[in-house]
Parts: structure tokens; C-alpha cells; sequence
């Protein structure tokens, strides 16, 4: 049965990539929507087996090879972690399946991406499925390469294909750190099983490091982990290694909603709440984390506030989220990571759908100072993302406000030498996170219309019958984009109140997670305080959060709503902040110019000197040259004519005969020579 979860995406995708021509678009959308929602139907039985029978799976399904002792294998894990994995990345892939129906029905590439997605689905269900390292890398390598199908689907458009090759590019970072992890545990550790591993977990942390650095012997868990990290840095999109996600935005709008909100980004972080038996080791692993992770999450906030693609606000959006995800990894509070990475997962998802309803709409139109006023001519759109934004912004009783509050409060109890600042860092995102996410709610959705009497981009002009220019209306999505908006819509507000309980404070993780309360202290602060569901949201009416909350959404409606023209002077006043921003605090000019450049220099260096010049010029090249030079001489002896052969032919005698006569007439010379 757990077989069927993976394998009935793969199916479809095959099924749609191969025979694509062959059974129609019809077709493909039925087989892949078919595979994943077997997928979904199974996930959630295994969910409540999980949950409500205490049901557990731990075994090797294929063997594949041994190599010594090591076994190298495909196997299955399923506990709660795994299983409320499960669920999400089929659902929303499901929601992203029913929806794309609609976005791409147009595009002549509709059969290969319906194949992409589903087989994204399956390389996602391997990743949290898995048992062992090596399964882990398999689904970790397969989201990446489908990524970068996806993103550069569009492989006519030259941004696509820029920003997919710089995705792949900084994931191969990532992934290199990944990968030395995994080495260090393997060589120490002996096995790439996760329960074997995890077993020997207190024997690995007593291996220190004779250190190159700072004279003090290194853990060996401790860069472990920090190499693992540096992969999660990759796949979630942390600061330095985020810049391929706002770039992503080149691929479909579905294809946002699939990697950015419930997928592939949240990879790292499930990797290392997996992984949290080797993080509870080390305090300086879980304090990168937490540095690395509040950096994220208020610094690419800021930059939301400057975006004017509807996507790239969703996007950065995603990026200030993962970092309060990777901050309550680094505070120990590995569940509340899991549980916000949950609810993000349907409320992003939903803003991402929400603003691709909102591009169908808008005939491609991305650009939300020319939108405005879409309230009435898109009723579903607006009240679904009006509910994302307020699960977003972390309004109490919606599911954004129990991970994000249990977050900030987490970080409080954390006693980490980077708490106080993460702690700054999530508090003060709060308010960025309202204002950006309710200024592109206020100027997509009300306000003036900036989108009449004006063709929209990529688009010719319509005309009457008498040759009149036609102004666009906007119009309301069909039936196959709103009803997965409606459908995410429900959990983004109701998810968070259910699962609370089982999820932060019941048994759901108990063998999934494990923490070392005493030396970190914050899950069980929040336990101390937690007194139910109700009593969390009304008292959420009263907390800091929740008052910055309310002061980002104000300001963003007293600025884009109210008096227009503070904005632009504020834009003129800090015109330098401003250019910071807008060119992302030049990490891309950095990156294409310094490391780009010295590596195409390094390159060039090795080509040309040491190719061209050492290899093919002195050692190939050079000794063809040395015997072609010696040939040249020795044909110039071969003259062809007869006094010449008979003159060598003399001299080679006396030559000979003076060899041969030297023992006997040399000591005269001597002697001679003496006198």
C-alpha cells in the first residue's frame, strides 16, 4: 500500500511525458490527476493510522547493493512526521493538478508539464518517505533536476532559462555540503540508515576534530550538522543561498504553489527536523541554524516591500516564512517548525493560486500598480486571498497564527547565544509581514482601476465590429482555478486550531522528534503556557505580535489607500535604502560578478595555461615538436649523393679504427702531452 503512495505519481508522469501525443491533453490531466489523488485518498488512511491507531512502519522494501558492511537501500519510514508530510505534499499537488487545468489550458506544452508536476510529486514522497540517507539524496537531487524543468518550462523565454540554471547552480552548492554531511556520518557512523545512525548518535558526538582553525578541537556531529544545514540552506532558500528562489518565478504560476509553498522548499526543512537526534547534540549547529534562519526571515521581508510583481511578493513572502521555520529549528522546537511548515503549506499555496487567478485575470498582466479595485469583478479571488493574507499575517484563530506565535515564543524560551537577536528578528517580521502582504492585498484588490482603456501586455488590442479600441475587463476564474483556491482556503483557517494539540503537545511526533529538554528548554516553556486552542487566540489579541500586526496592516492602508503620495516621497527620502533593495542588497551583483567571474577566470586560467599551454602545448604538443626537430636534422644527413655516402663511410672507419686503437696509441699522447 505504501508502495502505491510514490509509485502511482510516477505513473502518470510516464504516462503523460511518453504517450503525451498519444492520448491527448484529456488524457494526461486524468491519468496524473488520477495517480495523485490515489496518492492523497492512501496518504490520509495512513494518516489516521497513524494518529489515531498508533501505527508505525520501519523497513527495507528493495535492496539495491552492499558494499562491505554498508547497505545501500530503498526502505520506508512512516511515522507522524512522514505521514502529515504525506498529506500535504498530495494534497496541495493535488490542488495544483485540478488547477493547472485551467492556467496552462492554452499552452502547447500542456501534456510534458502535467508530467513534470506528478513526477515532482513522486520525487517529493520519496524525500519524506524515506528510511536512509541515501533514499533522502535520491529525492533531495530529483526535486532540484524537476525544479529545474519547471522553472525554465518556458525554455523559448531567456529569463527562464537564466533563473533555472541559477537555481540548479546554487542548489549544487547546497548540496555539496549536503553530501559531506552525509559522508561524515556514513564514514563515522558505519551506516546510512536513519534508526541505525541515530542510535550511535551519542557515540558520535564524543569524536572531536583536531581543528585547522581557532586551536580548539571541532565536533564531528557539529560540522556534520552544519553540513547538512548548508544542503536545507539550499532546498529552503536561506540567506546566502536564497537568490534562486525569487528568480524562480519565471516557470507557471502552478509550478510557484508546488516548489515554493509545499514542496521542494520545505525540504530542508524536514530533513533537519528528521535529523533532530544529531542536531539536539550540538549547540553550535542549532545556533547557525537559528542565526542563519532569523537573517531569512527579517532581511528578505524587507525586500517584499519593494517588489511589484504580484509573484515576487509572494515569493519573498516564502523566504521571510522559511526563516521563522528555520529559526524554530534552530530554538529546538522542531514540531513547531513541522506545524508552521504545515500551515504554510496551504495558506502560501493559496496566495500563490490566488495571485495566478489573479494573472488569468488580469490577461498576464503581473504588475500590481496596474491592477486595483479587482474586489468586485473577482469575488472568489478576492475573499480566498484576503484569508490567506490574514492566515499570513498571523491573525489569531487562523492556522498562521499558532505556528507563527509558538514560533516567537519558542525563541523567547530558547537560551542559545543567538536567541536575543532571532528573537528581535521573528518579532519585528511580524510587522514586515503585514504591511507587505496587506499593500499588495489593498493595491490588487481595491483602490482605484489602473487597468481600463489600457491593452495588457502580450496581448493585441481587442477591437469591435466598427474597428473601436475594446478596454479588457477583468473576469472571475473558471470553476477549475477557484474551487482549489476554496479548497485550500478552508485549511488555511481551520488547520492550525485542529492540529495543534496533537501536533506541539500530544504524542503525534513522540518518536519522530526528539528534543533534550533540559539542555533546550523551549518546548517545554511553551507546554507550560499552552492552555488550549481558544484560550491561545484570545489571548494572541493582547500580545506584541499581534498589535504589530495591526500596525502593518493600518500603515499599508493609510500608504496605498489613503495618501498615495507618502510612499513615493518616503521612496525619495531613503533613495539609498531604496537602491539597496531593489537590487536585493546586491547579493546578485556579488555573486554574478565576484564569484561568477572568478570562477569563469579560474576556468579560463586552467583552459588556457594549464590545457592549452602545459598539457596540449608542452607535454603533447611540445614532444611531437622535439621528435619532429630531431627528424628534421637527421634527413638532412640523407643527401643522396654517392661522395657524400662514401666520404661518412671513410670517416665511420677512421672513426672505428681510432676507437678501437686508442688503448695503445692514447699513452703516447699522454705522455707527449706531459712533456
Amino acid at each position: 500500500m505504501l508502495l502505491a503512495v510514490p509509485l502511482a505519481p510516477l505513473v502518470g508522469a510516464i504516462a503523460a511525458g511518453f504517450f503525451g501525443k498519444q492520448i491527448g491533453r484529456r488524457g494526461a490531466h486524468s491519468i496524473t490527476i488520477l495517480g495523485v489523488l490515489i496518492s492523497f485518498i492512501i496518504s490520509a488512511m495512513v494518516l489516521k493510522s497513524v494518529a489515531i491507531d498508533g501505527a508505525r512502519f520501519n523497513q527495507t522494501i528493495y535492496e539495491w547493493m552492499v558494499i562491505g558492511g554498508l547497505k545501500m537501500e530503498v526502505g520506508f519510514l512512516v511515522d507522524g512526521l512522514t505521514a502529515m508530510m504525506m498529506c500535504v505534499v498530495t494534497f496541495v499537488s493535488l490542488m495544483v493538478h485540478i488547477y493547472t487545468i485551467g492556467y496552462m489550458e492554452e499552452d502547447p506544452g500542456y501534456q510534458r508539464f502535467f508530467s513534470y508536476i506528478s513526477l515532482f510529486t513522486f520525487s517529493m514522497l520519496m524525500l519524506v518517505m524515506s528510511n536512509n540517507m541515501l533514499q533522502l539524496f535520491f529525492g533531495w537531487e530529483a526535486v532540484g533536476l524537476v525544479s529545474y524543468l519547471l522553472i525554465g518550462f518556458w525554455y523559448t523565454k531567456p529569463t527562464a532559462i537564466f533563473a533555472n540554471m541559477k537555481a540548479f547552480l546554487v542548489n549544487r552548492v547546497g548540496d555539496f555540503g549536503f553530501i559531506l554531511g552525509i559522508g561524515l556520518l556514513v564514514a563515522y557512523g558505519g551506516s546510512l540508515n536513519y534508526g541505525e545512525t541515530f542510535a550511535k548518535a551519542n557515540e558520535l558526538a564524543q569524536i572531536k576534530f583536531n581543528a585547522p582553525l581557532w586551536g580548539s578541537d571541532w565536533m564531528m556531529l557539529s560540522v556534520a550538522c552544519i553540513c547538512l544545514f548548508i544542503g536545507a540552506m539550499g532546498k529552503s532558500a536561506q540567506f546566502p543561498l536564497h537568490v534562486w528562489l525569487p528568480d524562480s518565478m519565471e516557470g507557471p504560476t502552478p509550478i510557484s504553489a508546488l516548489i515554493h509553498a509545499a514542496t521542494m522548499v520545505t525540504a530542508g526543512i524536514f530533513m533537519v527536523a528528521r535529523m533532530s537526534p544529531l542536531f539536539e547534540l550540538s549547540d553550535t549547529a542549532l545556533n547557525f541554524v537559528l542565526v542563519i534562519g532569523a537573517i531569512t526571515a527579517l532581511f528578505m521581508g524587507f525586500l517584499g516591500i519593494i517588489q511589484n510583481d504580484i509573484k515576487r511578493v509572494v515569493a519573498y513572502s516564502t523566504l521571510s516564512q522559511l526563516g521563522y521555520m528555520t529559526v524554530a529549528l534552530g530554538a529546538s522546537a522542531y514540531s513547531v517548525a513541522v506545524f508552521h511548515l504545515m500551515t504554510h503549506a496551504f495558506f502560501k499555496a493559496l496566495l500563490f493560486l490566488g495571485a495566478g487567478s489573479v494573472i488569468i485575470g488580469m490577461h498576464h498582466d503581473q504588475d500590481i500598480r496596474n491592477m486595483g479595485g479587482l474586489r468586485k469583478y473577482m469575488p472568489i479571488t478576492w475573499i480566498t486571498a484576503l484569508l490567506g493574507s490574514l492566515a499570513l499575517i498571523g491573525t489569531p484563530f487562523f492556522a498562521g497564527f499558532y505556528s507563527k506565535d509558538s514560533i516567537i515564543l519558542a525563541v523567547q524560551a530558547s537560551t542559545l547565544p543567538g536567541a536575543s537577536f532571532a528573537y528581535f528578528a521573528v518579532v519585528a517580521g511580524v510587522f514586515v509581514t503585514a504591511f507587505y502582504s496587506f499593500r499588495m492585498y489593498f493595491l490588487v484588490f481595491h483602490g482605484k482601476e489602473n487597468f481600463h482603456h489600457k491593452p495588457f501586455p502580450g496581448e493585441h488590442d481587442h477591437h469591435d465590429d466598427h474597428g473601436h479600441h475594446e478596454p479588457h475587463t477583468p473576469h472571475e476564474s473558471p470553476w477549475v482555478v477557484t474551487a482549489p483556491l476554496v479548497l485550500l482556503a478552508i485549511p488555511s483557517v481551520v488547520i492550525g486550531f485542529l492540529a495543534i494539540q496533537p501536533m506541539l503537545f500530544g504524542d503525534f511526533f513522540k518518536d519522530a522528534i526528539i528534543v533534550n529538554t533540559a539542555a533546550h528548554p523551549a518546548m517545554a516553556s511553551l507546554a507550560e503556557h499552552f492552555h488550549g486552542a481558544v484560550a491561545m487566540a484570545t489571548h494572541g489579541f493582547m500580545t506584541l505580535p499581534f498589535w504589530l500586526a495591526v500596525a502593518g496592516v493600518v500603515t499599508a492602508y493609510l500608504f496605498y489607500m489613503v495618501w498615495p503620495a507618502v510612499p513615493v516621497a518616503l521612496g525619495k527620502i531613503l533613495r539609498p535604502l531604496v537602491i539597496v533593495l531593489e537590487n536585493k542588497y546586491f547579493m546578485d551583483w556579488f555573486n554574478e560578478n565576484v564569484l561568477a567571474r572568478a570562477a569563469r577566470g579560474l576556468g579560463l586560467a586552467a583552459w588556457k595555461g594549464g590545457d592549452q599551454g602545459l598539457i596540449d602545448g608542452l607535454l603533447i604538443n611540445g614532444s611531437a615538436r622535439g621528435i619532429g626537430g630531431i627528424a628534421g636534422l637527421v634527413r638532412r644527413v640523407q643527401t643522396g649523393h654517392l661522395y657524400w655516402y662514401a666520404l661518412v663511410m671513410i670517416l665511420g672507419v677512421i672513426g672505428l679504427m681510432s676507437w678501437q686503437l686508442w688503448p695503445y696509441i692514447g699513452p703516447q699522447f699522454r705522455a707527449l702531452a706531459g712533456l
